[in-house]
């Protein structure tokens, strides 16, 4: 029979166990409200709705919450109500490190959505397009982050070394298409795999990567390098990034010939004629194209634009000085140009839309700051119409006025387009997302 002692012994336990279920419940509620007020907040911004690969969380979830720990961007996941979910799923760049943190296989990643849809060229799980002997990989195909591309570039060769002729007469086993970290890496597989190959690259070393201003970090992850090695990199600046990728080009005697944009490829008797808008002319058995998705900037075809003081990226804001500058563009890479430039310049920021959105936070936050103190000026809802020689003309107020500025520089970042044209040309087939599930466990 039971004692007073005994009993009194369960009842505490029981009670404390109470209590210790209703504090992590009140917690779990009030951890909910906060990230339902992110998620309404996202909403409002235009952050919650996702434009490329993303996270969708099923209901294996068990609210471990390793996924959140994980992932290296902030406020892209939260936990409402005992589920993982997305907050600012606008702002993932696809690096996947939730999908593989979850401990129940909770996450796949997913490629458009229902309402909105993302053109991506045809490839299949090896890498190739729907035209035979042609492969993509990187940014092209929707997986933007470097480790990512890297990863692409490497497997893509290694499923194409398998159907590769051995007796051909192309002067190419494998022709890379652009410099970035995707054909970087193809290419030094490809040498790891004792195939002749080469890099075209429209611009320079290093592709997207080498448009980012040179102060810009570089967020990555550790990531295999073919014929390097690992390569243990969280933050790591621009320049860093291209001298590591020079070094190992040049001791495996990899060749990139830069200013060499393809203007067409054709497929003759089982290899492919490459041509380059200089008119050069290459052959190779194989072919994979890593190019970046924006393909050639978009411009405003507006009069002057034309002139040099316009550019369409910004490669060193340290050495502009004492200028008047304008700035194009609402998104990320016109809001931190705007702001490198405004330590030792007068920027204008001129925005079409009456409100900026899909910022990353940081971003935001620092642009919200300089127009508050002064350091930007920004005109929204205004659009550039003319560049002269010593100003600019914007149309402000739905157009209803016209102001004319002083200027000696023109950025515009008004996005890029997919090299649709391009792509067809060649015979891929371009079609678009929704929802598409890109890796599942």
């Amino acid at each position: 029979m039971e004692t007073l002692l005994e009993i009194g012994v369960y009842s505490f336990v029981a009670l404390l166990c109470i209590v210790v279920v209703a504090i992590y419940l009140r917690k779990q509620k009030r951890e909910s409200k906060i990230v339902s007020a992110k998620i309404k907040k996202a909403k409002e911004e235009g952050l919650y709705e996702p434009v490329s690969l993303h996270p969708v969380i099923d209901h294996n979830c068990i609210k471990t919450g390793a996924c959140i720990a994980a992932c290296p961007e902030k406020d892209i996941l939260g936990i409402v109500n005992g589920r993982a979910t997305t907050i600012n799923a606008s702002q993932c760049i696809g690096h996947g490190a939730c999908f593989h943190a979850c401990p129940t296989q909770a996450i796949t990643l997913v490629i458009g959505t229902e309402k909105r849809g993302v053109d991506l060229p045809h490839v299949n799980q090896n890498f190739e397009t729907n035209v035979s002997g042609i492969f993509i990989a990187g940014e092209l195909g929707g997986m933007g982050l470097i480790r990512n591309a890297v990863e692409q570039g490497k497997q893509a060769v290694e499923n194409m070394v398998k159907t590769i002729k051995k007796e051909h007469d192309a002067m190419y086993d494998l022709i890379v298409v652009g410099a970035g970290p995707a054909g970087i890496s193809a290419a030094l597989k490809a040498k790891m795999l004792k195939l002749n190959a080469i890099i075209l690259e429209q611009d320079s070393l290093g592709g997207t990567v080498y448009t980012f201003p040179r102060s810009k970090i570089v967020m990555t992850a550790p990531m295999d390098i073919p014929l390097y090695g690992k390569l243990k990199l969280y933050e790591t600046s621009k320049s860093e990034l291209l001298d590591l990728w020079n070094t190992v080009l040049t001791k495996n005697s990899i060749t990139v010939k830069e200013r060499s944009k393809v203007e067409s490829i054709v497929n003759e008797g089982g290899n492919f004629k490459i041509t380059t808008l200089t008119g050069e002319q290459y052959t190779a058995n194989r072919v994979l194209l890593a190019i970046g998705r924006r393909g050639t900037p978009r411009k405003l075809n507006i009069p002057g634009e034309e002139s040099e003081k316009v550019a369409y990226r910004l490669l060193e804001p340290e050495v502009i000085e004492g200028k008047d500058i304008i700035v194009v563009g609402g998104g990320d890479s016109a809001i931190e140009s705007a702001l490198l430039l405004a330590d030792k310049n007068k920027v204008t920021l001129s925005y079409r839309g009456d409100a900026f959105s899909r910022l990353k936070p940081d971003n935001s936050k620092k642009v919200n700051t300089a127009i508050a103190n002064g350091t930007i000026d920004v005109r929204l809802k205004s659009n550039l119409i003319s560049i002269n020689k010593d100003d600019v003309n914007l149309s402000i107020n739905d157009g209803t006025e016209n102001l004319k500025i002083k200027n000696d520089l023109v950025y515009i970042f008004a996005g890029g387009e997919l090299p649709t044209q391009f792509l067809e040309k060649v015979g891929i087939t371009i079609t678009k997302k929704f929802g598409e599930v890109v890796l599942k466990h």
